[in-house]
């Protein structure tokens, strides 16, 4: 199984710190965001990881090499000549390193402690498995909704920015800059979406005062 964590993104609404610093490198208690997930998958199971770079992205493979220290294969897909392909467009110029087997994909300016299952499956017609965790301030109405396993087009809980995708998902789709929401919001329309709720830590490092949260809690921590 292989995971990509999305990297390539600009980081505008973390300025000044992302000026000189691509987001996922920006520490939470003294460790770059990035490498928190590199050490969640390994530990999971998961070693072989595809990371998409863009903005500032020559730092990203200099930081990590090729993810040995951590005990991963890491492989990056460069987006520096085009710039950021924003989700989907990026995930769909990373197919040939991904493969032909679903596989976690995970926004590389979150921090969470869910636990990357290496042995999931997604039923035949299903097309993608998404995590969806309470609402937070930022994003009071919520994403998605579930019925049971179902997930519906209602707002209800938030998108983590953690999903399980088959290659199907993007099948046929143009190479190019392409949010993944829609593309999500046709499949669940379809019914070929499912999801689970995650209740345990998790936290949108998307403004310095969320980081600076996250690095106060995680001082309390220890």
């Amino acid at each position: 199984m292989k995971a990509m964590i999305l990297a390539a993104g600009l980081g505008t609404r973390m300025r000044p710190l992302t000026d000189t610093t691509p987001k996922p490198l920006l520490e939470a208690g003294g460790i770059p965001l990035i490498v928190w997930h590199i050490k969640r998958l390994v530990h999971e199971g998961i070693t072989d990881i595809v990371i998409n770079i863009a903005h500032l992205g020559y730092q990203i493979p200099e930081a990590l090499g090729d993810g040995s220290e951590w005990g991963a294969k890491i492989t990056y897909s460069d987006e520096q000549h085009e710039g950021a392909l924003e989700s989907a467009g990026g995930i769909i110029k990373a197919l040939p390193l991904l493969g032909d087997e679903p596989f976690w994909v995970v926004n590389g300016d979150i921090w969470c402690d869910y636990a990357f299952d290496h042995v999931i499956r997604l039923a035949k017609h299903t097309l993608a498995h998404l995590i969806l965790v309470p609402n937070p301030e930022h994003n009071p109405e919520g994403d998605f909704g579930l019925e049971g396993r179902e997930v519906v087009d209602r707002k209800q809980y938030t998108f983590s920015g953690i999903g399980y995708y088959s290659p199907k998902l993007f099948k046929g789709l143009p190479y190019g800059k392409a949010p993944l929401a829609p593309l999500l919001r046709k499949a669940i329309q379809e019914g070929k979406v499912t999801g689970e709720l995650y209740r345990g830590e998790w936290l949108d490092i998307g403004t310095p005062e969320r980081l600076e949260l996250l690095n106060a809690r995680l001082s309390h921590k220890n």
